[in-house]
Formats: C-alpha cells, structure tokens, sequence
C-alpha cells in the first residue's frame, strides 16, 4: 500500500515560518506589487471602475510583477530550472493564491465598505488605500506560507 509523504515536520515549517532573509526578501518583492496592485487601484477607479473590479486588477497585475521578481531574487535556488518547470510555478502560484486573493479581497470589501471614512486629497479617495493595505496585510502571510510550501517547496531539498 502507497502511503502519502506528510506535507512537513514542524522543524520544516519553522523554517519556512521564520527564515527572515527569505522573508525580508519576500517582504520586499511584496512592498513592489503593492505599487502595482494601489497604482491600478487607483488608477481604475479613477475612471469609474468599481471599487472591488479594480482591486481584483491591482492584485492579478501584482501577483505577474511579484511572480517574476520571486523566481528570480526571493527563491531564486528553489525549483527547478527551465521553460516548463518556470510555467508550472506560474500557474501553481496562480492557483496558490487564491486564498490571499480572497482574503485581500475580503478584507478590502469589509474595510472599504463597512467601516468607511471620507478621507480624499487631490480628488482620490484615500479610503481605498486604506481598505487595501489591510488586504494586502493579511493576504501576504497566506502567500507566503502558501508561496513557500507549494510553489517553490523551499521544504524539500
């Protein structure tokens, strides 16, 4: 009888957990597409796009941006190298998402609408950012672990 291999041992997912150059880098990677992601934001709703529309291209522009900058710099010795391997993390990374594409999203609708303040300069309403840093808060913990496990399976060596 086959026997599944266990996800990781505890030690694993300390690793992964608290290995703070990776996640400084990784951090860092995110500090780039939180840029793209409020820029399109921005930029959309500016032009009448809704609010949770434009938030869904913010983060799908940000997640091609980060994807790009973590293969090459954040987990540049994981994975496998090649063409094919490169567009298997790419869609795995896609669909790893997920769960912090919902949570962004998520949490961006409930702040953005529920707990809203009128604050604007320049004609922008700062709000959206504010709704979307909280997004963006506690989506990239869930990218991270989910990143780092699945992805590029910085685990197994």
């Amino acid at each position: 009888a086959h026997r599944p291999e266990p996800m990781m041992d505890v030690r694993e997912l300390g690793e992964t957990l608290y290995a703070p150059f990776r996640f400084g880098r990784f951090a860092s990677v995110g500090a780039v597409g939180a840029v793209c992601d409020n820029a399109v934001l921005l930029t959309l709703t500016t032009i009448g796009v809704l609010p949770e529309l434009a938030k869904f291209a913010g983060i799908e522009t940000a997640i091609a941006v980060m994807f790009v900058l973590n293969e090459r710099w954040t987990f540049s010795d994981a994975g496998r190298a090649g063409l094919v391997p490169t567009l298997r993390r790419l869609a795995t990374s896609n669909v790893v998402r997920i769960g912090g594409i919902t949570v962004q999203l998520v949490v961006f609708s409930l702040v953005y609408r529920r707990l809203h303040v009128d604050v604007s300069a320049f004609g922008i309403d700062l709000w959206l950012l504010v709704a979307s840093g909280a997004g963006i808060g506690l989506g990239m913990f869930v990218n991270y672990v989910t990143e780092s496990l699945i992805t590029w399976r910085i685990h197994r060596r």
